[in-house]
């Protein structure tokens, strides 16, 4: 497996394991991990701490040029919101660990010229649908339903 896609992974366990949803991030730049997050929308009463958001927030602030390099990791398909940072960043790359459980504005993202790869992994899709059906309610706060 992908060791930045377990890296995710492992922040996505995080998130479970504090109360919130197991939903984790990465930002990678020249084969480097510089900023890992967690979904803590619970954890910190936000209404914006998604991982990905999470993750941006913990590599702190970039130059244009890293973020020009960079790959966001995340275990689950990125929202509007999430895909937003990447399109206001220009970060070209996105990987995502699964997108059948939710699937964000992959099409628009790959229009505006970045590269998306969905890995379909196993570990991703049960951490999510087992979340899913234990806690429906939280799960639909955290998308906007």
């Amino acid at each position: 497996m992908d060791t930045f896609l377990e890296a995710a992974i492992e922040e996505a366990q995080k998130g479970l394991d504090e109360g919130g949803i197991p939903i984790g991030s990465v930002l990678v730049i020249d084969g480097k991990i510089v900023g890992r997050g967690h979904n803590r929308r619970v954890q910190k009463g936000s209404a914006i701490l998604h991982a990905e958001m999470d993750c941006l927030e913990n590599a702190g602030r970039l130059s244009a040029r890293d973020y020009q390099r960079a790959t966001l990791y995340s275990t689950l398909s990125p929202c509007d919101m999430c895909s937003g940072a990447v399109l206001l960043y220009g970060i070209p790359k996105v990987v995502i660990g699964e997108n059948q459980t939710f699937c964000g504005p992959e099409a628009y993202v790959k229009s505006r010229g970045v590269e998306v790869e969905v890995l379909n992994n196993t570990q991703c899709r049960q951490l999510m649908e087992s979340f899913i059906e234990n806690n429906p309610e939280l799960w639909n706060e955290d998308i906007g339903v």
